[in-house]
């Protein structure tokens, strides 16, 4: 407990950012193994946490307003994005989804405590049978969604903290934009060899990698928890 007692205390005095960046403060939290994979290929599931760092997982979620992830994880995990494992609310469900693929009958689309809001480049039809707010926004050179824009979007709409838990596409787009804020990453004990967690940043040398400080980490139960404050010394090029 002293642990999660700990990411709490610095993760909720990191808050007081969005106010003046008029966007939300954006974490990233995942599981990897020791090698950087999170799974063994590209459209697979593979728990690595072990029960007490997804009791943190959670505890992070009730921490934010809102909680993202992209179209990948919701084909290939059907998440539900709750709190189920520890006190407190449940934060607003939101998908990366440039060409609306989510599935009407996706678990995000049941839900009757929060509508998820979709976020894509594409507008509705009208015929989107799930539990959802569609939400369209401009794309980006490649025809994804705007990160910028959409967390002016999400700003807009009341989120002021937001988690971002993947996929490897989704953290590897902040990173490179330079919108993550802050990591918590779970590192389990053990070697996968297969699809890693950040893909390439297009990066051409050091200086322009983030950069993770101060740097925390503790045992929680079989698992490493490394957490901290992301910067970077160079601007993301336009």
């Amino acid at each position: 407990m002293i642990v999660n007692q700990q990411i709490e205390r610095w993760l909720t005095a990191q808050t007081a950012f969005s106010e003046s960046a008029e966007r939300p403060f954006v974490t990233l939290s995942y599981a990897q193994s020791w090698d950087g994979s999170i799974t063994t290929r590209a459209g697979e599931t593979l728990g690595l946490s072990g029960s007490e760092s997804r009791r943190l997982t959670h505890q992070l979620r009730s921490l934010h307003d809102g909680i993202l992830v992209g179209i990948g994880t919701v084909l290939t995990d059907d998440p539900q994005l709750t709190v189920r494992e520890w006190d407190g609310h449940n934060p607003q469900p939101i998908v990366l989804d440039s060409g609306l693929r989510t599935p009407p009958t996706a678990r995000l689309c049941q839900r009757k405590d929060k509508e998820c809001w979709l976020l894509t480049c594409l507008k509705p039809d009208g015929t989107f049978g799930g539990n959802a707010e569609i939400i369209t926004l401009a794309g980006d050179e490649y025809g994804r969604v705007d990160l910028s824009v959409a967390l002016q979007r999400l700003w807009e709409k009341g989120i002021r903290t937001l988690m971002v838990e993947g996929g490897s596409q989704v953290i590897t787009a902040f990173l490179k934009a330079q919108f993550a804020d802050a990591l918590v990453l779970t590192i389990a004990p053990t070697l996968v060899g297969g699809y890693k967690g950040v893909g390439n940043l297009d990066l051409g040398c050091k200086s322009q990698l983030p950069q993770i400080r101060p740097l925390h980490s503790q045992m929680l139960g079989q698992d490493l928890i490394m957490w901290g404050n992301l910067h970077y010394l160079e601007p993301a090029l336009a």
